[in-house]
């Protein structure tokens, strides 16, 4: 099993024109592979990426998303815990990443404290309105 980073789960994801040698080394690597390990950080960070720099819509993310945690060679880190995100975030008008967050927080049994008042109208987020009393 070998890890990759951002840059190469992008060029898996992504043809990418200006990087077509890349994608192809990316894909040629991850077919020889027995086993693909992405962690959390970088699918978020291979999310972002994809929403600000090639232009996804929420659809593609979460059709990305499907199809890595259903592809039988890739991991994915707290796989069990993305399908619980990967239902927030699509019915939700929230980021993915608040979606892992707010996922995290209530793993713990904790509420989050936002300023987000996207976020808070969640179960299991409040909003922060006024000075927290000590």
């Amino acid at each position: 099993m070998i890890a990759v980073d951002t840059n190469v789960l992008v060029r898996i994801l992504v043809n990418d024109k200006q990087a077509e040698h890349q994608c192809r080394l990316a894909r040629e690597l991850i077919a020889k592979e027995e086993a693909v390990w992405i962690c959390r950080e970088v699918l978020i960070e291979t999310l972002w990426v994809l929403q600000s720099n090639y232009q996804f819509k929420k659809e593609q993310i979460l059709l990305a998303l499907e199809t890595l945690l259903h592809h039988p060679d890739i991991i994915l880190e707290n796989a069990d815990s993305l399908t619980i995100i990967l239902k927030l975030f699509a019915t939700g008008n929230i980021g993915f990443a608040d979606c892992s967050i707010l996922n995290a927080a209530k793993n713990k049994q904790l509420i989050l404290h936002t300023f987000d008042k996207k976020l808070s109208r969640l179960q299991g987020a409040k909003l922060i309105t006024d000075l927290v009393s000590v």
